[in-house]
């Protein structure tokens, strides 16, 4: 089995990084995070250098790229900060449920504009009372002639509120059917009469601005449904397994840093007359720290590789998921150890990788649904 990256995806991957040290310095990413703002100017260079269009086919003008290259630019652009890896990879992955769930009116509507960097996309499936459990969602689309009208709550979207995006929003259509049978899912624009988005504080993510969304008699055309009538379900399914995937491509990527930030400090940091990384306590967790980045990421790229051969990798991308979440946040809580008062200091970039390492168990799936997703494929039933 060959587990190397191919010419092409080798040139990418240093694209990428040359792409990311030039437009992303740490003074820049600094600022993003104390100033909670989206990084529109770096959205702009990914769009530039053609990176949003990679994952989507040519016909489109995008790239025509595999899994795998989606994976290898997310964990260069993670490398920077997992924030930066959702700002890239949400209005991608949303766009690919239009790509493969739209009519053809909305792929000509949504996917150019996507690539072209004119309008961005978001997603809203959480609801105050329905977090992993997606079949609780209370949110209501009635039919009103031709078009829906929409009210109640979503929580926890993430760039809901950034300038020219368009949300995919799961409601509720049928308020007697089961789950899976009673969800449908609706593009709407973010400036859409009616819909009221609010700021959520949070500990982390800064660089894309976490959203509550109030829905009162929020109205859009008919022909924003997305799918069929009923059959949000399998819409939002297909775009969760590949939203994990990426999302784990950025925790390896953000993993990595903490590493290499720490080792070179432990190199050069001297304690009782030599550097502290040759104590063999920091030695250890160091080793510790790279070999668990390694095997994270070997987990992503064998999971990415499924996905391309056309092969069900569900269980695949919840162990990639589970164990890289898991092993970023003990990675950032180690790093910091090593860096001591350094690391706790706001003046180091260490105390927002733990940030962001703290609220990976938690986004695009618990450790908790992870291993329960794990369990059911092994023949249990958690």
């Amino acid at each position: 089995m060959d587990f190397a990256l191919s010419e092409q995806q080798q040139e990418l991957q240093n694209l990428v990084r040359k792409v990311m040290d030039r437009e992303a310095p740490e003074e820049y990413l600094r600022a993003l995070d104390e100033e909670h703002r989206y990084p529109y100017e770096l959205y702009r260079t990914w769009v530039d250098v053609g990176l949003m269009g990679l994952p989507f086919p040519e016909e489109w003008g995008g790239g025509g790229g595999s899994v795998l290259d989606f994976v290898v630019v997310a964990e260069e652009i993670g490398r920077k900060g997992y924030d930066l890896s959702g700002a890239y990879g949400v209005p991608i992955f949303n766009g690919l449920n239009v790509l493969h769930f739209g009519t053809e009116a909305q792929k000509q509507r949504y996917l150019p504009a996507l690539l072209a960097g004119a309008r961005r996309m978001s997603i809203a499936m959480t609801e105050p009372d329905a977090g992993s459990d997606a079949g609780a969602m209370r949110t209501r689309a009635t039919r009103d002639g031709g078009q829906f009208v929409i009210n109640g709550e979503k929580i926890f979207a993430s760039g809901a509120a950034v300038d020219a995006t368009t949300i995919l929003v799961y409601c509720r259509t049928d308020p007697t059917a089961k789950n899976s049978n009673a969800l449908s899912c609706l593009l709407v624009d973010n400036d859409t009469p009616g819909l009221q988005i609010n700021p959520v504080p949070t500990l982390g993510r800064h660089m894309l601005p976490t959203m509550q969304l109030i829905f009162d008699d929020v109205r859009v055309d008919a022909d924003r449904l997305l799918g069929p009538l009923h059959g949000g379900w399998n819409v939002m399914l297909s775009g969760l397994q590949l939203e994990r995937i990426v999302t784990s491509s950025a925790y390896v990527g953000n993993a990595q840093t903490v590493v290499d930030e720490a080792l070179a400090y432990a190199k050069q940091r001297e304690q009782f007359g030599k550097r502290i990384g040759d104590f063999q306590v920091i030695a250890h967790m160091l080793a510790d720290m790279l070999t668990d980045v390694e095997a994270a990421r070997l987990l992503t790229y064998r999971a990415a590789w499924l996905l391309d051969q056309g092969e069900d990798a569900l269980l695949q991308i919840s162990m990639a998921k589970l164990f890289g979440s898991e092993r970023f946040l003990k990675i950032a809580n180690d790093g910091m150890q090593i860096l001591g008062g350094y690391g706790y200091s706001m003046e180091f970039p260490m105390q927002r990788h733990l940030r962001a390492a703290r609220g990976s168990t938690i986004t695009a799936g618990t450790s908790q649904m992870q291993r329960n997703l794990i369990a059911r494929r092994m023949g249990l039933r958690p």
